[in-house]
């Protein structure tokens, strides 16, 4: 028996053509075979690409993030996953680290495990300025208000299954990440960090850093989430 037999990977995508295809292929080389890319309304050739690389794609047309998330997480337990990683589908994170991310969960040593680009390594260019400045802000509140020491609020992360569900997660933004990570500390879940390498996107323009608007309306989800649990 594989160790992904109990894995599923999770790529939410949205125009994606000249990436997803990598992605998928990637993470089959890894030893995943139950990958389920949510095609998020896209207007190209996401879809079919993903297929033909061997994923199961699901289409979610209600926009965001967060629901593709959701509706690939809901799609992969279904399908009698136990372990849930989630990996964006523009080539920034490498499908080969995969096993980091994994193990602590197979080794019950962690219920919910974050990639960090912080204590990895970041291509020069793959993140703006902005961007790390609000990923650090974002994560020193964190470790203020929840206690919890982490460096990053980085997209490659693996949880249980269970503990999703437990979560009843809500925000279908780009604040579901950080949902997941502060409901998961105030239920005193074990949360560890593996470093991650980030690198710079393949095809195409990021919908977050590629744009100012893309940029704030990310970072008013993340910091709303992180203030709303915490009052809350």
């Amino acid at each position: 028996m594989s160790a992904f037999d109990r894995v599923a990977a999770v790529v939410p995508a949205l125009n994606e053509e000249g990436n997803i295809g990598a992605v998928v292929a990637g993470l089959r080389l890894a030893g995943v075979d139950r990958i389920v890319v949510v095609d998020n309304g896209s207007t190209d050739k996401t879809a079919s690409e993903a297929a033909a690389a061997g994923a199961k794609v699901v289409h979610e047309h209600r926009m965001g993030y967060g629901q593709a998330c959701q509706t690939g997480s809901e799609a992969a337990l279904d399908d009698g996953a136990e372990f849930l990683v989630y990996i964006d589908g523009d080539q920034s994170s490498r499908p080969g680290e995969i096993d980091d991310l994994v193990q602590p969960l197979l080794d019950d040593t962690a219920d919910l495990v974050l990639g960090s680009r912080v204590l990895g390594t970041r291509e020069r260019g793959a993140m703006g300025a902005h961007q790390r400045f609000g990923n650090w802000l974002t994560a020193a509140l964190m470790r203020r208000l929840y206690a919890i020491d982490v460096t990053d609020l980085g997209p490659y992360r693996a949880i249980r299954g269970d503990l999703l569900v437990a979560l009843n997660m809500r925000e279908m933004t780009f604040g579901w990440p950080t949902e997941m990570m502060v409901k998961s500390a105030k239920r005193g879940s074990r949360i560890v960090e593996v470093p991650v390498s980030w690198d710079r996107r393949g095809a195409g323009e990021s919908k977050v850093s590629g744009t100012l608007k893309g940029s704030m309306l990310a970072g008013y989800h993340i910091l709303g989430v992180t203030l709303r649990n915490a009052r809350g």
